[in-house]
């Protein structure tokens, strides 16, 4: 099946959007996982910083470092060849524009296609940076857990007038800057729905709704493994009706894909 499908491209992402063709994004740590959602049919994959909580086993994503996602990226990469990898630029990685292409060049020459930013304001001058250096990226809005100390925990983002009016604005910033991709996260799903009908590249939902271009779960979260911290709304056990490791990966693909998840009980609004 794997020898079937092409490998996923940047400009495959926004032919993706056109058509209407839902993406499916899982985080992944090693090449083990990741094989196992090539052979499923995943479209992305990330290496998040989320794995300084659910593999470091640390209270946030803020002690992780260039060099741990480095490592991991270069395991993950050896375990893929259709999903398109994504690799997270940690905790003051991006502060610059020249320490975001120091780090996003070692995740890309670990085998990474694109790297991921959270934020706008200064960020936009670090996205395109690397875009006009030929570094692919992903946008990260709403909730962004690089800032958790700033908003005082995990909290869902843009629910009164003016912060959704922000968020907008800073999607439309994003990706005048270049940005190929943005992630979602923690925002009422009839905001999400409305910045991605305004955008021309795809949304990667995650506690976002159902109206985002694409989802994305952690991989602990969605196998229904305890990582010690309060599981999500947007959580949802996909290996309790896949079966197997594969077959949830397969269950949450088609899920995606169909528009049965995430569904209202596993939205915000």
């Amino acid at each position: 099946m794997t020898a079937e499908r092409k490998p996923w491209t940047v400009p495959m992402l926004a032919e993706a959007k056109q058509a209407g063709r839902k993406l499916a994004m899982l985080t992944a740590y090693d090449a083990g996982f990741a094989r196992a959602m090539d052979a499923a049919g995943i479209d992305l994959v990330l290496v998040g910083d989320s794995l300084g909580m659910v593999v470091q086993g640390r209270t946030s994503t803020l002690p992780v470092t260039v060099d741990d996602i480095a490592y991991h990226t270069a395991c993950v990469a050896r375990g893929l060849s259709t999903a398109l990898l994504v690799a997270d630029l940690p905790f003051q990685a991006d502060a610059s524009p020249q320490r975001a292409l120091d780090a996003a060049t070692r995740f890309l020459q670990a085998g990474a296609v694109m790297a991921k930013l959270e934020g706008a304001g200064h960020k936009l001058e670090v996205i395109r940076h690397l875009v006009e250096r030929e570094v692919p990226v992903c946008a990260h809005l709403g909730l962004t857990p690089q800032s958790v100390l700033r908003f005082g925990g995990f909290k869902v983002q843009g629910r009164d007038e003016a912060a959704a009016e922000r968020l907008r604005r800073e999607a439309r910033e994003v990706q005048e800057a270049g940005a190929s991709l943005l992630v979602l996260e923690g925002v009422p799903s009839p905001l999400a729905a409305d910045i991605t009908g305004a955008l021309g590249i795809p949304t990667i939902g995650i506690g976002a709704g159902p109206h985002c271009d694409g989802q994305v779960l952690v991989l602990h979260d969605m196998l229904g493994l305890d990582s010690g911290h309060r599981r999500p709304r947007f959580v949802k056990d996909f290996l309790a009706e896949g079966g197997s490791v594969e077959g949830a990966f397969r269950a949450y693909a088609e899920a995606v894909r169909s528009g049965s998840f995430p569904d209202d009980a596993h939205s915000y609004r």
